[in-house]
C-alpha cells in the first residue's frame, strides 16, 4: 500500500452530478458529517441516476446491482447545512460488474472533499446469481465512462 495520499479530484474529472441536501442528523459529535454518511451519498447518487434514466425500479427490476466492495478517502470536512454534489463516473464496465468512482463536492467547491468507489455486481433478483448487465443499463453506464477514470 502506498503512503502517498492521492490529490483530490476536481469537478471537471466527472461526467455527471447528483445533488443531495445534507441533514442535521448527518453531523456527528465533532461537528462534521460522519464518515459512514458518505457511503449513503454514494449509494443514493448512483441509484438515483439509474432510476431517473428508467433502468432501475427498486421494487420490480428483475436485475439489481449489489454492492460488493467500497472505499472512501477524505480530504476536507463537510457539515450540515452544506449542499452536496456527488460526481459520478465509471472506471470499469465488465460483463456483470461496474466500478463507479464518486466524489463529494460541498456547495460550489471545485475540489472534492472526499473520493471513493464502489463496485456493483448485477444479479438476478430472485437467485442472487450474477448475470450480464442488461443492455439498457449498460447503455446508461457507458455514458459515465471517462478516459480520466482509473
Amino acid at each position: 500500500m502506498s503512503d502517498k495520499k492521492p490529490s483530490p479530484p476536481s469537478r471537471a474529472d466527472f461526467v455527471a452530478f447528483e445533488e443531495i441536501h445534507s441533514r442535521w442528523m448527518d453531523n456527528d459529535a465533532y461537528g462534521h458529517i460522519n464518515n459512514v454518511v458518505y457511503y449513503s451519498f454514494f449509494d443514493t447518487a448512483v441509484n438515483r441516476y439509474l432510476i431517473e434514466r428508467n433502468v432501475l425500479n427498486v421494487n420490480t427490476s428483475d436485475t439489481v446491482g449489489l454492492v460488493i466492495e467500497t472505499q472512501c478517502q477524505y480530504f476536507s470536512p463537510i457539515a450540515y447545512p452544506d449542499l452536496i454534489h456527488v460526481g459520478l463516473r465509471v472506471a470499469h464496465l465488465g460483463n456483470s460488474s461496474v466500478k463507479y468512482e464518486l466524489a463529494i463536492f460541498k456547495n460550489d467547491d471545485d475540489i472534492a472533499s472526499a473520493m471513493g468507489y464502489f463496485i456493483h455486481v448485477y444479479v438476478d433478483r430472485k437467485t442472487h446469481k450474477p448475470i450480464p448487465i442488461p443492455a439498457a443499463v449498460r447503455e446508461v453506464l457507458e455514458t459515465l465512462i471517462t478516459v480520466n477514470g482509473t
